[in-house]
């Protein structure tokens, strides 16, 4: 082999990688012992809380760290708005360790600032969706005990009404507030105590109140999505939020070693750039991508509201490194018209999860962005985002792979009986790591249902193949079962995924008289795409059994609804279907 050709791929194996990054010592090493009753393994050289990470973030300084609109707020700005907020929650609010301080609006600059100055107090910060009703916030902040909420305008009109039923809720506070006077003696302008985020850098540096604060004390509820039932409210530590980051940075390093090469050392020069396009209240939003970004001395770009072709010249301007979120926001940058009317070069990685995707958009990538990594990943709520990650050439190679785990992330594949599974075999998903959640708040029920000895019952349906690579199948409860055979959505997806002209596809059962169920699907194509029903039901038909070819498939023009953390509303979708006999 010539002096400079490439070492051979991979260059080792994954549980070898694993091994070298989790030696004893090392920022990833990974150690075995008791957290919380429970033997696991964990990260011995994390840092000990979120609180330490918001202290040593003044390390970056004058860097820019949020950029929404015209508003650009550094890294020093930031750290006396969060400083200067926890004094306010302290002292104005008597705000103890363990209240609740809920968070709940869009993502402007307040967001962070409200989030890691609870968290700096002990507090436990309770971010909450931003699309939820009156009803639906009215429901959260009970059931969480909220004692100060951090709202916009617009959580407010929702809120009003509901405020008397709200009994454990003692402030309110807005935001980004254009009225002067709510004539309610539990509300108040954020503005009164912080001034505009263009001017947080004046703020006193008046450093953090004194707490004490461990790895393992409570720090967030982060609520599941609930596209069915109630939303559950996910109760994480100090030690969790921060060791999915630990397990990012991990599987991120492997991928080097896989190459045969060593991780780069961090570039003090260097400042990549993410433009969000996925809400801080997720946890991908605020655990994958809003902490690892103040670690770094990274920036983040935000929008009102996601539109690719606002996007565009935002990525232009801020050279953006990073976009995605999930494979429909990567599409619609890949696939817009006026894409190749701004330099998108900056690009350097196109990151998603939370919903199934082609294996098509790998190949798009790159074909797009040459120099961009193709990334893909599996978390959920309850393991406080990031489990896997499905980087760099391991992603070329299984594109439909979520990827495989670090060494302190255990998975393994359970049958109904509760027996574990071989390789290859499908079954449900269970995940043990120091980043899962302790339980549901106040919902002692469902947490024994969810959480057994360290592991979260996931209720996916995925295999293990023979190198630990994780293949998802379905989520159980959306499984199809069509006269007794069992359908998997995503299988069927991924077969529209595959045609040329489609950019985003959800299966769903239509209700039949004799067969319980049969397939259908909704499809949105490209731009300037078009096929028909038929040609894309024998593009299945290609691929998989007749009985999984949608027996009906309906286009529409405008993206398939999501929720706010980009899973897809499919009860909105099955609604579009009649019943057959």
């Amino acid at each position: 082999m010539a002096a400079d050709a490439a070492p051979a791929w991979p260059a080792m194996t994954i549980a070898q990688a694993n091994e070298m990054l989790a030696q004893p010592g090392t920022p990833l090493a990974v150690a075995e012992g008791e957290i919380n009753g429970v033997t696991m393994r964990y990260y011995p050289e994390a840092p000990p809380t979120l609180r330490f990470l918001v202290e040593a973030s003044q390390a970056h300084g004058e860097r820019t760290f949020l950029v929404y609109e015209n508003e650009r707020v550094t890294f020093n700005a930031h750290w006396r708005a969060v400083s200067h907020f926890a004094h306010v929650l302290k002292s104005e609010f008597n705000v103890q360790k363990g209240d609740r301080v809920a968070i709940i609006m869009r993502n402007y600059p307040q967001w962070p600032v409200a989030f890691f100055a609870a968290l700096s107090i002990g507090a436990i910060a309770t971010p909450m969706n931003s699309w939820w009703t009156g009803e639906e916030l009215e429901y959260g902040l009970q059931n969480a005990g909220v004692k100060v909420a951090v709202v916009d305008p617009q959580i407010f009109e929702r809120m009003r009404e509901h405020m008397s039923g709200l009994s454990d809720l003692e402030a309110v506070i807005i935001a980004r507030e254009t009225e002067e006077e709510r004539n309610n003696p539990r509300v108040h302008n954020f503005e009164s105590f912080m001034g505009e985020p263009n001017s947080w850098a004046d703020l006193e540096n008046k450093g953090l109140p004194e707490i004490d604060l461990g790895p393992d004390d409570d720090a967030t509820i982060m609520y599941t999505s609930g596209t069915t039932g109630k939303p559950k409210g996910a109760l994480a530590t100090h030690r969790a939020v921060i060791s999915n980051f630990l397990n990012s940075m991990t599987c991120q390093a492997r991928m080097f070693l896989r190459r045969g090469e060593q991780p780069p050392e961090p570039d003090p020069n260097e400042q990549r750039a993410t433009l969000l396009s996925i809400p801080f209240f997720h946890a991908t939003g605020s655990f994958a991508v809003l902490i690892p970004t103040l670690l770094r001395g990274d920036k983040i770009v935000s929008m009102y509201k996601w539109d690719a072709g606002k996007a565009l010249p935002i990525i232009e301007a801020e050279k953006i490194s990073t976009i995605g979120g999930v494979p429909a926001i990567a599409w619609q940058v890949l696939e817009h018209p006026d894409r190749d009317k701004y330099d998108l070069s900056s690009i350097l990685a196109v990151s998603y999860g939370g919903a199934p995707s082609a294996p098509e958009l790998v190949a798009t990538i790159k074909k797009r962005f040459p120099e961009a990594m193709p990334g893909n990943g599996w978390g959920m709520t309850e393991t406080c985002a990031t489990a896997t990650l499905n980087i760099g050439e391991d992603y070329v190679h299984r594109p439909t792979s979520a990827g495989a785990p670090p060494k302190a992330v255990e998975l393994k594949v359970v049958s109904p009986d509760g027996d574990t599974l071989p390789p290859g075999e499908v079954g449900e998903l269970w995940c043990k790591s120091p980043a899962n959640c302790k339980g549901y708040w106040n919902r002692p029920d469902a947490t024994a249902e969810t959480f057994k000895d360290g592991w979260v019952v996931t209720g996916d349906l995925a295999r293990l193949d023979e190198d630990g690579f994780l293949f998802l199948v379905d989520r159980a409860k959306d499984m199809l079962i069509r006269g007794g055979e069992n359908i998997y959505c995503i299988e069927v997806e991924n077969a529209l995924y595959d045609h040329p002209a489609v950019m985003d596809a959800s299966v769903v059962g239509i209700p039949h008289k004799v067969l319980g169920e049969e397939v259908g699907a909704v499809v949105q194509l490209k731009p300037g795409k078009s096929v028909t029903q038929d040609e894309l039901r024998a593009h299945v038909a290609s691929q998989l059994a007749a009985f999984k070819v949608p027996v009906e498939i309906k286009f529409q023009d405008e993206p398939l609804p999501r929720n706010a953390n980009g899973k897809i509303l499919k009860p909105a979708l099955r609604e579009q279907f009649a019943p057959r006999s």
